[in-house]
């Protein structure tokens, strides 16, 4: 592991999380979306797993503004999730994956004015799928609308990738559950979002995120249907029977996220 010396102011701190594997081609605009955001108290981590391309060099090249990094095994995503949550020392985490990247070098600045104004613990926003090919070209938009807890039931989930967490919540609902494959960012959000009654949740209308598009739980229609087991496993998980219509209506929802223009 690598460590450079953290900020050591200990207010609004923000640790950014980007987790990767074999990421060469996408992980420097990561890398530089991230180091190009304008808020000062950014603490930057990459959990690689151990990757045999390039991306161990792209690490390399911004270690000095790197504060952690680290390169092993791990036993999946959310496995690598885990480990960066962990080393983080922030208050408020974000995690940003190795083909996502934040549209402006503002976006810090804004989520981090809300948890100081708010106080609150969990925020969300809205994202876009881009090209992979070409990141400027968007596909689909995801507007993911205003917080209401019983739209959990309806299918409704925020895009994973814009969600900001206090450490707390982490702390005292726990992290990803590396049992689900597919569904651990799902199972996290029932768990806190929807069960987690004393949550201050805030949406935050701004596109927060671009994704390049073609993520593992739609690569395929097996993955899609064990994506959907997963789904219902998660409710399962929390003790929850939800209606049968739930996890029916959560891929339907992304018909409208391809009806923007």
């Amino acid at each position: 592991m690598n460590k450079k010396n953290g900020n050591c102011n200990p207010k609004l701190t923000i640790s950014l999380i980007t987790v990767c594997f074999n990421s060469a081609l996408t992980l420097e605009d990561t890398i530089i979306s991230v180091l190009s955001q304008t808020y000062p108290e950014i603490e930057y981590i990459i959990v690689d797993g151990g990757s045999m391309d390039g991306t161990l060099n792209i690490i390399k090249k911004y270690n000095e503004t790197i504060s952690f990094w680290s390169s092993e095994p791990d036993k999946g995503l959310y496995d690598a999730m885990n480990k960066g949550i962990e080393m983080a020392t922030g208050e408020i985490i974000g995690l940003i994956n190795s083909d996502d990247f934040y549209p402006a070098n503002d976006i810090i600045s804004v989520v981090m004015d809300q948890f100081t104004v708010n106080k609150i613990d969990i925020l969300y926003g809205d994202l876009n799928y881009v090209s992979p090919s070409n990141p400027k070209k968007i596909i689909r938009r995801w507007v993911a609308k205003s917080w209401k807890r019983n739209k959990f039931k309806l299918g409704w989930m925020p895009p994973h990738p814009t969600l900001f967490v206090r450490k707390k919540v982490y702390e005292q609902y726990g992290k990803f559950n590396i049992d689900l494959k597919l569904s651990a960012d799902y199972e996290f959000m029932i768990r806190t979002m929807y069960c987690g009654n004393d949550l201050k949740i805030v949406y935050l209308p701004m596109f927060l995120v671009h994704m390049r598009i073609g993520g593992v739980g739609n690569a395929t229609l097996q993955n899609r249907l064990n994506a959907n087991r997963e789904d219902k496993l998660a409710w399962k998980l929390n003790a929850i029977d939800p209606p049968f219509y739930t996890t029916i209506l959560k891929p339907v929802r992304k018909i409208n996220q391809f009806i923007f223009r």
